[in-house]
């Protein structure tokens, strides 16, 4: 048995790599398999069960040559982030789409259908909506990077309507804190504004303090994606995407958060300079969602976003 996860080097990757080879995961990594890491660089785990291949993902003969008879599960997070998809619209749809498909097709030549848990993102939404965002609202995206997404998406549904893959879908929320430095994320600052400031640093807060956003922790977004190679497909039913659980919070009350984590200094470190490129992509996407399904199905979001900035703030001093 094989697990394949692309973007395994990538911050995402690598700690869903690091549960998947904890002792609780057993069932999805038996002993004797084996988890491959497809990246532009090596996977940063190092463990005697965890193969490294680096190269181009949007090169089909490189990804054919990593699907086999003995892949059972396939985690497909490697991407172009939104802000990057949008500046350069060839590379988003080269890695985001195409690359994508090529994945899909490695994996419909084979004879046992693999399971094939998908990362996108609540980008695939804009236009007008609800206050509150149902399951079956059609995608709108507003970005190229949502639109790249949201073709992925029907893909992943078709492939698994004729039984080529198990499909499932994760959209997954903007997630803070993220570690590290900053990406070319339009939602980069959902992280910064909390990150930096709380490592004695100025940050800046590009959208208009009401925005709502859609937020989930690191570590409950890798329980989601475990969690979701274990669902029976047939619980999915035709429906193979899931908006996955997260926090409704305006940016004021991550602010409101980390002053109470962190202090009225960690606060008064975020200045206030509004950039209309990530507004027009941020604000485009929807703050609040009717989960009702996921949750049924046994995913679970945070309990309350004080404490998703507390375990960051735990974790720098570690």
């Amino acid at each position: 048995m094989k697990i394949l996860v692309t973007g395994g080097a990538g911050f995402l990757g690598a700690r869903l790599i690091e549960a998947l080879l904890a002792p609780s995961a057993s069932d999805l990594l038996p002993p004797g398999a084996s988890l491959v890491s497809v990246d532009l660089a090596p996977c940063p785990i190092d463990d005697p069960r965890v193969v490294s291949h680096t190269g181009d993902i949007c090169d089909p003969a490189f990804i054919k040559s990593l699907i086999g008879p003995e892949t059972c599960l396939v985690y497909h997070l490697a991407a172009i982030v939104s802000g990057q998809a949008e500046a350069d619209f060839d590379l988003g749809m080269r890695v985001n789409f195409d690359a994508t498909r090529a994945l899909l097709e490695a994996c419909r030549q084979q004879a046992q259908a693999p399971r094939f848990v998908f990362a996108s993102s609540l980008a695939v939404f804009g236009g007008p909506m609800p206050e509150q965002v149902p399951e079956e609202l059609a995608p709108l995206p507003q970005s190229s990077y949502g639109a790249q997404k949201a073709m992925a998406e029907l893909l992943i549904n078709d492939y698994s309507r004729k039984g080529f893959i198990d499909g499932r879908v994760c959209r997954l929320p903007t997630i803070s804190v993220r570690p590290g430095k900053p990406n070319a994320a339009a939602s980069s600052f959902a992280s910064g504004i909390l990150r930096e400031p709380l490592a004695g640093e100025m940050s800046n807060c590009p959208v208009p303090l009401d925005t709502r956003m859609w937020l989930s922790s690191p570590q409950t977004v890798v329980d989601n994606l475990v969690h979701a190679a274990r669902l029976d497909g047939q619980a999915l039913g035709l429906r193979r995407t899931l908006n996955l659980p997260g926090i409704s919070v305006r940016v004021s009350e991550m602010l409101d958060s980390l002053a109470r984590v962190g202090g009225d200094a960690a606060r008064a470190r975020v200045s206030f300079e509004p950039d209309e490129r990530i507004q027009r992509i941020v604000c485009s996407w929807p703050g609040n969602f009717d989960i009702q399904r996921p949750l049924q199905l046994g995913f679970r979001g945070d309990a309350d976003f004080d404490s998703v900035v507390r375990a960051h703030q735990l974790s720098m001093n570690h």
